[in-house]
């Protein structure tokens, strides 16, 4: 059954502030729907939340996230404080930089087709949430992927890159991390199935394949599957990080010895240094941040998305 009522949430600023045009480029395909349909803009970080919430208090039976992935992370923190009965579904038009989660479930990344498929809603499937929980009782959401350590500070620092965009403004910052940012931190790491020590550069937590617009850090994760897979980079030296890039990119990095990848439902860490973490390419801590312990889980079948 198509939706009857659906809010579409924007965020102007997406790819670079060209999200805006792009938006207004797709207004003939909304004013076909023939049900209720508004148009929502962010205007501050964290808004899409809101909107997202009070689309669903409203009685939306769709709300749809036009942006990237830190509009998709947004809306679904919205719809996920909404009780299950009630909340409605989500579609994705991605105009981002990463559009990782609309990978994931397989849309298309031509925004006309995306919205006239989101507003048809014929192929609807649930998807796996992620859930973490810091030490001082704080909760997020995740739909993609969540990192600790090295891509949170690829994270920080392609925020600050205004002039390159998608791919290589990741590619960029993560040379820069390399470079500037290379402090292993001894974590202790405690799964539904196991528990050891290490010395870690970066621990990623995957309910989709790829982050950062092209880097398949799990190139078999499924985010409909009861699951989360991670993949944890241990102690190495700046050379061998260097040599890991292009693996990462064409995920052929779980053949060498310094990877650890499994599965989970619960997953917590502790560590010795402060936790730099980003979910879905969103900042949760940045330096300064004296976070040094944290857990997760997944929360299986928690929302319903238009599938590509």
């Amino acid at each position: 059954m198509p939706p009857r009522k659906v809010k579409l949430i924007l965020n102007p600023m997406a790819d670079m502030g060209r999200a805006w045009k792009t938006a207004n480029d797709l207004r003939p395909i909304a004013q076909e729907f023939k049900g209720d349909l508004t148009w929502s803009g962010t205007v501050y970080p964290t808004h899409a939340i809101e909107l997202a919430k009070q689309a669903a208090e409203e009685g939306c039976d769709l709300v749809v996230a036009m942006g990237g992935d830190g509009t998709a992370h947004e809306v679904i923190n919205g719809l996920m404080q909404i009780p299950e009965n009630k909340r409605p579904m989500m579609g994705v038009v991605p105009i981002g930089s990463g559009n990782d989660f609309s990978y994931s479930i397989g849309v298309t990344q031509k925004s006309a087709h995306a919205l006239a498929h989101a507003l048809k809603a014929e192929n609807v499937k649930t998807v796996d949430i992620g859930m973490m929980t810091d030490e001082h009782g704080r909760t997020e959401y995740f739909d993609n992927t969540l990192g600790i350590g090295f891509d949170a500070i690829v994270t920080i620092r392609s925020h600050k890159l205004p002039i390159v965009k998608g791919f290589l403004m990741y590619l960029t910052a993560v040379i820069q991390t390399i470079i500037l940012n290379h402090h292993p931190a001894r974590v202790k790491i405690e799964t539904d199935v196991e528990t050891w020590e290490s010395n870690t550069l970066m621990v990623t937590l995957c309910n989709g394949p790829r982050e950062g617009g092209g880097f398949m850090l799990s190139p078999d994760s499924k985010n409909n599957d009861g699951k989360m897979e991670y993949v944890i980079v241990n102690k190495v030296s700046r050379a061998m990080m260097f040599r890991l890039v292009p693996e990462f990119m064409q995920g052929t990095h779980m053949r060498f010895k310094q990877i650890r990848m499994g599965e989970f439902k619960k997953f917590t860490l502790s560590s010795d240094l402060p936790l730099y973490i980003h979910a879905d390419g969103e900042i949760f801590t940045s330096f300064g941040s004296n976070l040094k312990k944290v857990s997760f889980e997944i929360m299986p079948k928690a929302l319903r998305v238009v599938r590509g």
